[in-house]
């Protein structure tokens, strides 16, 4: 069997609106060493259709049916079938910046780095005219296990790693709140602390249908996801030992 160099995973669903600009900013970056696997998860806007149309154009795009139980099952769903040594995540809606792969893979000849998270520009309309120069600012981003269970800074768009880690974080709990907090902070803890490359290599497209993953909600509901991550992180480690 060849070796995959890089596997890269996009979830989709009714996606078809941004979704071509974002094929095209991956595709251009990888090659046939490596695959594009998208898990689309019962899509009915036309998305379906457009990823069949580049998957014969690109003989390393391996499309899933995706499981239908959520985002982090369909994420827990297409990591399972990745068979490259370094995995990046993606969303259906960003744009990934023209030097991405080659940047971040640069990173990864350190054979420290287990795990890199890379800045993000964010913008609505326009990518000329951002709204937020830096997503590392907005969250004060930064390794530590302490530090991303009290307020996760961890952005699965802008993540990569190497496949080790799924040994560990697989299967992803259902109840936690979301994938990219889990993998960053089991990386944390079993690994070296994560790279956090502070040059912006994405441009985060955000819109009504992401506008969660930046603001506020209610304290309940911030205690509850933080004593059910600890749970399940805590049982996790036990498990490993």
């Amino acid at each position: 069997m060849v070796e995959v160099r890089i596997s890269v995973v996009v979830l989709t669903y009714n996606g078809a609106k941004f979704l071509r600009e974002q094929l095209d900013s991956i595709l251009s970056q990888i090659s046939s060493q490596d695959e594009l696997i998208i898990s689309d998860d019962g899509s009915e806007d036309g998305t379906c259709q457009i990823l069949k149309e580049y998957q014969q154009r690109y003989d390393y795009i391996r499309l899933l049916e995706g499981p239908r139980r959520g985002i982090k099952k369909n994420m827990e769903f297409a990591l399972e079938h990745c068979r490259g040594g370094i995995i990046f995540l993606a969303d259906q809606d960003d744009v990934w910046r023209q030097d991405k792969v080659v940047k971040v893979m640069k990173a990864f000849e350190d054979g420290s780095v287990t795990l890199l998270v890379h800045d993000a520009v964010v913008f609505e309309k326009d990518r000329s005219q951002p709204v937020m120069d830096s997503f590392f600012q907005f969250r004060s981003s930064g390794p530590g296990v302490f530090k991303n269970v009290k307020k996760n800074s961890y952005i699965g768009c802008c993540m990569a790693f190497r496949r080790e880690l799924l040994k560990i974080a697989l299967p992803i709990p259902p109840d936690i709140e979301m994938h990219d907090q889990w993998l960053g902070v089991l990386n944390d803890y079993f690994f070296l602390p994560s790279c956090f490359l502070k040059e912006p290599l994405l441009f985060y497209r955000r819109h009504g249908e992401n506008n969660s993953g930046m603001t506020h909600y209610g304290l309940g509901r911030m205690i509850r996801n933080r004593l059910v991550f600890l749970r399940r992180f805590l049982g996790r480690i036990f498990r490993r030992k």
